[in-house]
């Protein structure tokens, strides 16, 4: 089955997005119940990973990422200032892979797949495909 393509509209800076309910729809209008679900964000100045999102848990987890960097005279040829955003973004990574089982995926208690934004607001363009 071809991958789908969803958007993810983002409304700040820095925001984290949960997109597990997202990615369970479409596991639901699969012909296969059981496998392996990847989803990859087609940008460089956003992730994607999975988190607690107790609450707070989601702000804690970009103060804690924008203090991952220091402060250095970033090379970034269009603007030096946007290079963290790309620099976060390769340390979180584009994708995830998680299996999933009668058609939910197998994640942890507490565990929700999430987009991490470091550049927004913005329209994000993310492929799922399952097999």
């Amino acid at each position: 089955m071809k991958p789908i393509t969803i958007t993810i509209a983002t409304k700040k800076k820095d925001q984290v997005v949960d997109i597990t309910e997202t990615i369970e729809t479409h596991l639901r209008n699969r012909p296969e119940t059981d496998g392996v679900c990847v989803v990859f964000a087609a940008h460089t100045t956003c992730a994607l990973t999975t988190a607690d999102l107790d609450p707070g848990t989601d702000q804690d987890l970009l103060n804690a990422l924008r203090h991952l960097l220091p402060w250095l005279s970033y090379l970034h040829p269009h603007d030096p200032f946007h290079a963290p955003d790309h620099l976060l973004s390769s340390i979180i990574g584009p994708s995830v892979t998680i299996p999933y089982q009668n058609r939910k995926l197998l994640l942890g208690a507490w565990q929700r797949v999430i987009l991490v934004e470091l550049d927004g607001p913005r329209q994000r363009i993310v492929h799922i495909s399952c097999m």
